[in-house]
């Protein structure tokens, strides 16, 4: 069969770096991140929490294709701010929030398991 290995879709191969940065030589505070092995999933919630922050004028991803296991960020500022400091903020705020979830979550799993 043609498909690729299935850890290929998740295992970054050595020598590759997980996230690269490219600033945009056309537009000002603009950037692009490329994240290998990952989807759908994690650039989508990568988007939506940089639409939270006031600094973001945009904010997109794209999957180059389905059988390149990795996204593209795209990622445009005010001055105020620049794409780095945004996706750094971003990912530490996201880290905040599914910690505070797994958290929840654990404890009510503690909660219910008592009852039994």
């Amino acid at each position: 069969m043609n498909a690729p290995d299935r850890y290929e879709r998740f295992v970054v191969p050595e020598g590759t770096k997980k996230v690269s940065y490219e600033r945009d030589t056309k537009i000002i505070n603009a950037a692009s991140f490329t994240i290998e092995r990952e989807d759908h999933t994690v650039g989508n919630i990568l988007r939506m929490q940089l639409h939270r922050d006031e600094n973001v004028l945009f904010a997109g991803y794209k999957l180059p294709h389905p059988l390149q296991y990795k996204i593209i960020v795209r990622i445009h500022t005010t001055s105020q701010s620049s794409p780095m400091q945004a996706y750094n903020q971003a990912i530490n705020d996201l880290d905040k929030e599914l910690d505070h979830l797994k958290n929840a979550f654990e404890t009510e799993v503690a909660k219910h398991s008592r009852e039994f």
